[in-house]
Parts: structure tokens; sequence; C-alpha cells
């Protein structure tokens, strides 16, 4: 299939790029194009003016600065699964990455293209949540900094105005005393998760939790914070009965509906069997990490 008739710019620098999307109130923002590109195929999108930001240069690279990796908007995935730098700082977002579609789609898509496209079943949105990070984005009312917490609304729909651009991402360096997992169910590798959970695990010098931290993606119209499990979970020792507790909390928190990839109470299973793994790995590793 064919795209609908469009006009085309490439800027230079962010402020060329926000005055040409701020021209056309039906202008989109065109970074990696893994979403938008076919969505504009399927006439799902019909954008009369495309604003290419991959020639930009303030808008690549990957800095670790003051607790926070920055992922600059033209970021492909591909780059910061492979990034050692991130690895040590995060090895969440290494091992996330990897979940994320096929080796080509990495290639090209974007990690804040992901952010922005919000589907609720993808993976850089939790860990964006899980993490606590942040999107920054410039209009042409300025500059201003979106918690995590606060930019996803719903599927495929943030609080980013329609004239901002997304320039870039932070997620907070995991703390020496914590580990962290990621995994999913799917139906086939590299497809959106039916449901997936991410932890993050701090450890105490008693070996009991000091804070838990877990998300899930594919469950509700949004990735999510499993705030109840994550109460059952901390000052425990992890037991296989708190865990088994925490995974109930878990799916209580499922709202997706029967579809055609799985049923409600599938995802809840899938969700309790998750949260009950991702702690009790990611408290494995915080252990390790630790030198216990």
């Amino acid at each position: 299939m064919k795209p609908p008739l469009f006009r085309y710019q490439a800027p230079r620098t962010l402020k060329e790029a926000v005055v040409a999307l701020a021209s056309d109130p039906d202008a989109m923002v065109l970074a990696g194009g893994q979403s938008l590109l076919p969505a504009m195929n399927f006439r799902l999108a019909n954008p009369s003016l495309l604003v290419d930001i991959q020639h930009v240069a303030e808008l690549k690279g990957i800095a670790i600065e003051g607790g926070q990796i920055i992922v600059k908007a033209m970021t492909r995935h591909r780059e910061l699964e492979l990034d050692e730098r991130v690895r040590a700082a995060n090895p969440l977002l290494n091992e996330a990455m990897a979940h994320v579609a096929h080796i080509p789609i990495r290639n090209r898509g974007t990690v804040v293209g992901s952010l922005c496209h919000a589907d609720g079943a993808a993976e850089v949105p939790l860990v964006l949540v899980l993490l606590g990070g942040s999107v920054l984005v410039e209009g042409p009312a300025g500059r201003r900094e979106i918690a995590a917490d606060e930019f996803f609304r719903f599927h495929l729909t943030t609080t980013r105005r329609r004239d901002e651009i997304a320039f870039e991402a932070r997620f907070p360096v995991l703390r020496a005393d914590s580990g962290s997992a990621f995994d999913e169910v799917t139906r086939r590798h590299g497809d959106y998760a039916i449901a997936g959970v991410g932890a993050v695990v701090r450890m105490n010098a008693d070996g009991r939790t000091s804070e838990v931290r877990l998300a899930a993606c594919g469950v509700t119209s949004r990735p999510i914070r499993l705030a109840e499990a994550e109460k059952l979970l901390t000052g425990t020792a992890l037991s296989e009965a708190d865990l088994k507790a925490a995974g109930r909390a878990a799916a209580e928190a499922v709202t997706a509906p029967d579809d055609m990839h799985a049923s409600n109470a599938y995802r809840r299973r899938a969700v309790a069997t998750l949260v009950r793994r991702m702690a009790a790995k990611a408290a494995t590793r915080a252990r390790e990490r630790i030198g216990r």
C-alpha cells in the first residue's frame, strides 16, 4: 500500500523543526517511521506535512549525566540496546530493548518515537514508567519536562501537545543496591506484549526489600505501576507466599477485555506469574550487585 499525499520538510535544527511543525495543524513528526509510515499506508494517519528530524544533529546521541541516561530523539532502539555504558548504568534498558520487535525495526525505530507513539502494549513506555523517567518537549511556548506518570494518557495518546516535539527522554541510573528484570508473554517473538512486567528491587542489609517497583504493559490502555503488588512486597524477604500475594494483587489491575490475542483471564494469569518471576529475579540480581 502507498501513503496519502503529503508535503515534506527536513530541518537541520530543532528550532526549525518546531517552526515547521507549528506551521500546519495537520503536520506530524517523522523520526524512525516504524509506526507512523505503516499507519499512513493503512490510512490510519493522514498528515498533510511530515517534518523529518533525522538530519538534526542535536537530536542524536546518548549521554549519562547526573544520575540520568539521556536519550536523544533520533537514538535508535538498537543503539540503546548495544550501548555498554547504558548496560553498566542500567541493564534494564538493554534487556527490555531486546524484546522490541525485530532487529531490522530496532535498527530504524527510535526510543523517543516509541514513547510518543504510546502503544499500551509497548516495552519502552513501560520502562519509562517503571523507572520514573521523563520526556522533554519543545514547542512554540518553550520547553517543558513531563514526568512518566503524567506523559501517558491513553492508548496512542500522550500529554505532549500537537505543536511540541519530544527531543529527549531521561531514564534514571540503577542504584548500586538494586536489581532489575523484564519479561513478557507474546504470541511470537517480536510481537507486542500480551502482558509484560518489569521490576526494580532494592535490598537492605538484612535481606529484606527496602523498595519494590513494578510496572506492566499490555494489560490496560497504557503502561501502569502495580502499586498494590509493590506495597505487598516492600519490607519483605520475598517469600513464596509474599510473591503469590503480590501476583494476585497485580492480576486485579488488568482491565484489558478479551480480544483476538488473549482473554482477560489469560492476561491476569500471565501478569501474576510474571510479577512473581520478575520480582524474584530482580532481587537475586540486587544481591549479586551488592555481593550477598
